[in-house]
Parts: C-alpha cells; structure tokens; sequence
C-alpha cells in the first residue's frame, strides 16, 4: 500500500499527459483515518466514470456493533451511510472542472426502499465501512488535469468521509431511530405468519404517491385508517403499541369506484415486501416477503413452462405440460405468470384486475352455458383460486372494479371509498346469494413440474466475451438479447436489475449444466449473496459499485424472461 503523499506526487508527474496515463494511479493508498482505494480507471473522460472505493476500519468509524448486530440492523445502517455520503458529495459534484465527465462524484441514490447494496458494506465482525462511488477523473479535452483531481481526491473526499463515515460526526439519535424503525419492521414481518396474516397497513399510513413518476408521500394524502372489523394491535419493541388493517391469510377482494385507492393500496403491498424510510407513509405496511404481483404480458417468452393447471386439451394439440412460445397471448402469459410464481415459492399474489387477461380471469355463467366447459381449454383462476390456499398455501389479494364474480369466493371483501377501506363482506356475500353458485371443476389440478433443467449457453461455453448493459429498470441487454423485465413491477431501484444481470452471467458460467433444475440454481444463486455478498457475482471486483439485492421472486422472473435460455 502506497501513502497519499505517493499519490499527490504521481498526480504531479502525469499531470497535462495524455488520459491513459491515469491508469497508473489504481492500487491503495493511506489517507488520515481511511484507506483510498483506486480500483478501476475509465479509458478516457467521456467513458463511464473510474471506480473509487473508501475503506474505514472499525475502530476508526467508531459505530457500536449493536448498530448492526443483525442482518435488517446492518442493512438500514449500511443504506442510512450511502445516503448520508450522497448527501455530502452534492455539493462537491462537478466543482472539478473539464470535459466529459470530469468532476463527477456519484455515490448510489437510494430510493424510498431500504435495499441491500454494494455501494456500502459494514464488516458484521470488525466494523469495518467499504463506500464504493464512482469518480469522474478530470481533464481538458483528453489531457490529464490532475491539479483537478487532486482537490477531488484530497480536500472533496476526506471531508466527506469525516462527515458522513464517523460516528462522532453524525447525528446519534437519528442513527438509533433508524435502527429502532428497522427492528419495529422486522417484528412486524415475523409477527405475520404467527397471527395469520398475509399483510398488514398501520392506521396513519399515507399510501398515496406525489405522482406516477414521484415516489414520495403525497402531502395532504388521506390516512389510512382500519376498519374496526379488520383491525389488529401489535405491540412494538420501540414504536409501541400500534393498530392497523390485518389482511389474513385467504382470499381478499378489494372493491370501489374508479379514483377510490383500490390500486393505490394494492401498489402499496406489493412494494410492502420491502422496508421503507421514515418519512415514507408506507413505513409499517408490511407484506408477506414473498409476495408477488402477477399481470398479463402480452408477448412475453414462456419456455418449457407446466401451464396445465390453467391451459388444457388446445386445439392445435400443443403440450401444455412442457409449454413453450415466443410470443404468449395475454391468458397465456398469466397462466404462466401465476405457475412460475409458485415455482418461486410465493406464498402471496396480488392481481389488479386492470392488468389482467379477462378471459384467463373469469367466465361467466352465461358464457359457461353457451360454451361448455370441454370446448373451453381455459380454466380460469377464479376455478383454481381456493385450491391453490387449501393446497398450496397461496393467498390471494385481487382488485375489481367491473367483476363481482370473486364475491361468492373471497373470505374478505373490503371497499375503498374515498381512500377509506370498509369491511363489506357480509353484505358483499348476501348480495352474491342472489346469483348463481359458481360452477368449479370437480378435480383438482395436477401438481405443476417444475423439473426445467437449463443448459449452458453456447456463447458461454465458447468463453466468447458476453457484453451486459442494464437499461434502467425496464430490462437487460446481453448481446443481441433483451430480458425484458418492464412488468416486473416489484423491481424498484435500477441496481436491482444490474444485479440481475450478473445473477444471469454467473449462473450461465457456473451453474447452467443441464442438472440442476432452476429452483436449484436459484437457490444456490442466494446461497451465494448470502454467505458472500453480490460482489461473489462478479468477476472483475474493480467493476462493482452499483448493485442492489433483487429478491428470489425477481431471479426467477428474470430467468423466465430470458429468451437465450437454453431447456
């Protein structure tokens, strides 16, 4: 390891030398209280940025480890410094001037869900901080400005540290409600399974957005408040006693007029998979983690997947058992969907009936009179939605607006109105005796196969050079190829989906071998992010910075979406 006195002096010599000179300057460096790390340098200043990381050891940051002693107490403190330094790098980006990107100083931004990153990592046994971040090395057209670089590297970077790695610098208490926010949260989840509920919405929480493209709470949004009937009390080890809407394990419907919050709830559970910020609104709906939301996705690619619990008996005489297409209709992709959901292991789907497959939904009375049930190869989940709770152990929670065909199933029926919920399943099933029964196959489904063994690549197996490029949250582009991950809609930072993409490199290089079936290259895929990070995904460990942890659910999803596996 070289001093910082080496590196100002090295600064010195290449500086007005053409770019590629800076190369010279990867390796470590010992700063006062921190290690510098220059770990990649880009090729010239309009490429993406070099990669910088910072190391503090434990006893120099000074956090007491029942800061982070457990897992969720690590993460919110880990997601609380990458803010915290974001923050204090603001103000420095692009002070350092010169062309392209020279004088970026880009740290994670971390979204309203606390997510497990590369871009901070706490040392459970010693303390130890590693902050990654990305620098823009300066220059004027491309010859070096070192002069530049050594005020990033040597007045911008120690002040941010000293601020926002240091625990004799921060703000104590905001750190310690922070843990006990993340704690609270946590009992919450653990207390899900032992009262049988499937999710549950404080009393006060603010579920409205500013707007589509705005994550923040809506100010003067309505507050959530339980009916009496669906209310539930937990007592909290730091916030106390608490009350709010307890969803139970079952079947729920969520019903009103257009405009009353039926989607709004509905978004806020699905992303109640993950912890919020204070701050938030949504900071105690918690759902289940494994819960998934399932839509129609027209033109999606289904491989080998066993869709014959929805699908049976087509025309053309295609197997349903081992199904495959690359362009799936909306009733097909649905089927798929809620089959490869349970392939997952989901123990929740949420279903909006707005972006749903009619027909893969529901069939009337009238249409199952004019067409039989054996000239319809459709069984719709409405005819499978109590076998898949009584067999499998899924719940389901399902917006309509236009449908009262689910009253006569659902255990639960709540109306938003005004964005205020209400218990109506009493009068919603006393209506519903003055209709029909709904007719359900006598026989239930066979138990769906979920032995797809996917094979090795042939690129992959060549060792040809495979080139990644994450497009925001809306896919991956590997090659010629594009996973196209748009209607995941749990996916809620673009790290996640650079995660993703390294999760597909990694198990095409090391897992894909035609054995394993795909639960268990999922499975052992987070075996590998939980005993050894994200950063066990990549190769070149110069190239990490931006990475967030994608759940089980959203691997699988990725996977079912590539149209370059090999089954």
């Amino acid at each position: 390891m070289k001093s910082s006195t080496e590196l100002r002096a090295l600064l010195k010599q290449i500086d007005h030398k053409s770019y590629p000179a800076y190369k010279g300057t990867k390796g470590e460096y010992q700063f006062l209280g921190y290690t510098l790390s220059i770990d990649h340098v880009q090729g010239d200043p309009f490429a993406a940025p070099s990669k910088v990381s910072v190391h503090v050891a434990g006893k120099i940051a000074g956090f007491p480890r029942v800061l982070y002693q457990e897992a969720h107490q690590r993460i919110a403190l880990q997601d609380e410094l990458t803010r915290q330094f974001h923050k204090a790098t603001e103000k420095f980006a692009f002070q350092a001037k010169g062309s392209g990107k020279s004088g970026l100083i880009s740290v994670s931004r971390c979204c309203q869900e606390v997510l497990e990153r590369t871009a901070c990592k706490i040392e459970t046994r010693t303390g130890d901080i590693i902050l990654r971040m990305e620098i823009g090395f300066p220059a004027n057209g491309r010859t070096i400005n070192a002069r530049e670089l050594e005020k990033i590297l040597f007045e911008f970077i120690p002040e941010c540290v000293k601020n926002a790695l240091y625990y004799e610098n921060i703000d104590k208490k905001r750190i310690q409600s922070i843990i006990d926010l993340a704690d609270d949260q946590k009992y919450i989840r653990d207390m899900l399974p032992k009262m049988g509920l499937a999710a549950f919405v404080a009393n006060g929480s603010i579920l409205p957005r500013e707007s589509g493209i705005s994550a923040r709470p809506l100010k003067g949004g309505v507050a959530f408040q339980s009916p009496k009937e669906l209310e539930v009390t937990l007592n909290l080890p730091h916030s106390g006693t608490i009350k709010g809407m307890g969803i139970k394990k079952g079947i729920t419907l969520i019903v009103g007029g257009g405009y009353h919050g039926k989607s709004t709830l509905l978004k806020a559970l699905e992303l109640g998979v993950y912890n919020h910020i204070a701050g938030d609104g949504r900071e105690f709906v918690i759902t289940d983690e494994s819960a998934v939301k399932l839509r129609a996705e027209d033109g999606r690619s289904v491989k080998q997947t066993d869709i014959s619990m929805f699908i049976n008996d087509l025309p053309n005489g295609k197997d349903t058992v081992h199904f495959y297409t690359e362009d799936a209709s909306g009733s097909t992709s649905q089927a798929a969907n809620v089959v490869e959901g349970i392939e997952a292991g989901a123990s929740v789907m949420l279903i909006d009936e707005d972006t749903s497959a009619t027909n893969f939904m529901i069939r009337d009375e009238l249409m199952q009179r004019v067409i039989h049930r054996e000239m319809e190869p459709i069984t719709p989940f409405i005819e499978r939605i109590r076998e898949m709770y009584e067999r499998y152990g899924i719940s389901t929670i399902i917006v309509a607006g236009s449908s009262g065909a689910y009253f006569q199933i659902a255990d639960c029926i709540i109306q938003m109105d005004r964005y205020v919920p209400k218990d109506i399943t009493q009068l919603a099933k006393r209506e519903a005796e003055k209709f029909p029964m709904l007719s359900v196959p006598k026989a239930c489904s066979s138990i769906p196969n979920f032995e797809r063994r996917p094979m090795q690549g042939k690129e992959w197996r060549k060792g040809e050079r495979v080139k990644m490029k994450p497009m925001g949250k809306e896919g991956i582009s590997l090659n010629r190829e594009t996973i196209d991950l748009r209607f995941i809609e749990q996916i809620v930072d673009s790290e996640q989906v650079s995660a993703l993409g390294y999760c597909i490199q990694y198990a095409q290089k090391n897992l894909l071998d035609g054995k394993r079936t795909l639960q268990q290259i999922v499975e052992e895929l987070e075996d590998k992010i939980e005993n050894g990070s994200l950063e066990i995904l990549i190769e070149n460990t110069g190239s990490i910075s931006s990475l967030a942890r994608p759940r089980r659910q959203e691997i699988f999803a990725c996977f079912n979406r590539y149209r370059g596996l090999k089954l």
